[in-house]
C-alpha cells in the first residue's frame, strides 16, 4: 500500500480510510502519523472561535495554508477546518 502514498506514512490503514472519506493527502498523513486517532484529541483543544486571529494565522502558517495573510478570522477558521 505504501507505493500509493510513499514511505513516510506510518499507519497505512488510517491514511487510506481518511483519503476514502475525502481528507487531503496532507491531513490524512498528519493524522496517520500522529500515533493516535483524531477522536482522542477531541474536546481537549481550544475551539478555533475562542482563539485570536494571530493564533489562527500562526497555525495556518505552520501547516502551509496559502493566502492566509489576506484572510479574515472566519476565513482562517474555515481554511484550518478544511485543510
Amino acid at each position: 500500500m505504501a507505493d500509493k502514498h510513499g514511505n513516510s506514512v506510518k499507519d497505512d490503514e488510517t491514511y487510506e480510510a481518511l483519503r476514502d472519506k475525502g481528507a487531503s493527502k496532507e491531513k490524512a498523513a498528519r493524522i496517520a502519523n500522529s500515533g493516535k486517532s483524531a477522536s482522542k484529541a477531541g474536546g481537549k483543544r481550544q475551539r478555533y472561535e475562542d482563539r485570536s486571529k494571530d493564533d489562527l494565522y500562526r497555525r495556518a502558517r505552520e501547516i502551509g495554508i496559502e493566502g492566509r495573510s489576506k484572510m479574515s478570522k472566519s476565513e482562517l477558521i474555515e481554511a484550518l477546518r478544511n485543510h
